[in-house]
C-alpha cells in the first residue's frame, strides 16, 4: 500500500482527488529550483543503458503487442479511482433497503441498521489489531446488539443503562487475559463504545416516535446530501484544501457543496414530512449536518492515518468497508435528534 506527499493513503476514495503543482511522485528533483534537469540526447543518460537497450525517456513503455492498462474490472473510474457506476448501484440499492424497511415494519430497519453497525464495529476491532490491540469482542458485540433494541423499546434511559453496562462488561471480561496492555484494550473498547454503540442507540431514538421514519429519513438524507454534493464540489472545483496535515484531498470547495447541498435538502424535508416544521429550521438541521458529517469524514481519516490501512474493509464495491460509509452518519446522528426534538419536539 503507498501512501502520498502528506501521508493519506493512496487510492482512497473517499474524497475528490486534487491535483497537486509539481512533477508526478517517484521523478527525481535535482535542480535547486525544483525542476528535472534537462539532460541532453546521447548524454549520461544513454551512456548509462546497456549495450542494446533502448533508453527510458520517463514514460513506462508497455509490453509488445499489450494494449494499455486500464482499470482492473474493465469498469469505468472516475477521477477519484472510485468505480463510479459500482458505488451508484450500491448506494441507490441501500437506500432502496432503508426506504422499504423503514416504511413498512420500523423494527426491520431496526435490525438492518444493527447488522450494519456490527459490521462496521467487526471491521474497527479488525484494525485494532494490526496495531496489537485486543478489544473485549464479546461484551462490545452484545452490546452493540442490545443497545439500539433496548433504546427503542424503553427509550433514553435504556441507553445510558446498556453503554454503561457495555464498558463495565468490558472491564471486567478483559481482567482474565492479564494486566499487560489492559488499560490500552479497554480503552479502545470504550472508544468503539461511545463511537458504534451509543450512536445506534441514538438512532434508534431517532426512529422510536409515531414519526421516526420519517426523522429517520431526515437525518439520513441530510448526511447524504453533504457527501454527494462534497463529493462533486470537489471534484469539479475543489483547490483550496480543507485539512491537509489529516485529509489532502477535502478541499473548502467540497465542504461548499456540501453545505449548500445539505441546506437545501434539510429545508425541504423538514418542511414536507414533519408537522410544524419549517424551511429555516430543516436548513439549520442541514448545515449543522453538514459540520458533522464532515467531522466524522475527518475522524475516520485520522484513524486509519493512525493504524496505516486505506480502507477499514472491502464489502462495499465501490465504496470500501462499511465503515466507509457509516462514518459521516454515527457523526450526525446525535445532532440531527437533537435539534429535531428541539424544533419539533416529538
Amino acid at each position: 500500500m503507498g501512501f502520498d506527499d502528506a501521508g493519506e493513503p493512496s487510492g482512497s476514495p473517499d474524497e475528490p482527488e486534487v491535483d497537486m503543482p509539481g512533477p508526478p511522485p517517484g521523478e527525481a528533483l535535482d535542480s535547486p529550483s525544483g525542476e528535472a534537469p534537462d539532460t541532453p540526447a546521447g548524454t549520461a543518460a544513454e551512456d548509462a543503458a546497456p549495450s542494446g537497450a533502448t533508453p527510458v525517456t520517463g514514460a513506462r513503455a508497455e509490453p509488445e503487442g499489450e494494449p494499455p492498462q486500464g482499470p482492473p474490472d474493465g469498469g469505468r473510474q472516475s477521477r477519484t479511482g472510485r468505480n463510479l457506476p459500482m458505488a451508484i448501484g450500491v448506494g441507490v440499492a441501500l437506500g432502496a433497503l432503508v426506504l422499504l424497511s423503514l416504511y413498512t415494519v420500523k423494527p426491520i430497519f431496526l435490525a438492518v441498521m444493527v447488522v450494519f453497525l456490527f459490521l462496521g464495529m467487526r471491521e474497527l476491532t479488525d484494525a485494532f489489531k494490526s496495531r496489537g490491540i485486543g478489544v473485549p469482542f464479546i461484551p462490545l458485540a452484545t452490546g452493540m446488539v442490545a443497545t439500539p433494541v433496548v433504546s427503542y423499546v424503553w427509550g433514553p434511559t435504556a441507553v445510558v443503562a446498556a453503554v454503561s453496562l457495555t464498558v463495565l462488561s468490558m472491564m471486567l471480561i478483559r481482567m482474565s487475559e492479564g494486566a499487560d496492555g489492559y488499560v490500552r484494550d479497554v480503552s479502545a473498547g470504550a472508544f468503539v463504545t461511545g463511537y458504534l454503540v451509543l450512536m445506534g442507540g441514538i438512532v434508534a431514538l431517532l426512529m422510536r416516535p409515531g414519526d421516526g421514519d420519517d426523522r429517520t429519513v431526515i437525518f439520513i438524507a441530510t448526511t447524504v446530501a453533504s457527501d454527494i454534493g462534497g463529493y462533486f464540489a470537489g471534484t469539479f472545483l475543489g483547490r483550496h484544501k480543507l485539512a491537509p496535515t489529516i485529509s489532502p484531498k477535502k478541499t473548502w470547495e467540497g465542504v461548499t457543496g456540501s453545505a449548500i447541498t445539505c441546506m437545501i435538502v434539510g429545508g425541504w424535508l423538514v418542511w414536507w414530512l414533519l408537522d410544524g416544521g419549517h424551511p429555516w429550521q430543516g436548513a439549520l438541521v442541514g448545515l449543522a449536518a453538514v459540520v458533522t458529517a464532515t467531522g466524522g469524514d475527518l475522524i475516520e481519516s485520522m484513524i486509519k492515518r493512525d493504524l496505516g490501512i486505506k480502507d477499514m474493509g472491502t464489502l462495499l464495491p465501490g465504496h470500501g468497508g462499511v465503515m466507509d460509509r457509516l462514518d459521516s452518519l454515527v457523526a450526525t446522528a446525535p445532532v440531527v435528534w437533537l435539534l429535531l426534538e428541539l424544533f419539533v419536539p416529538s
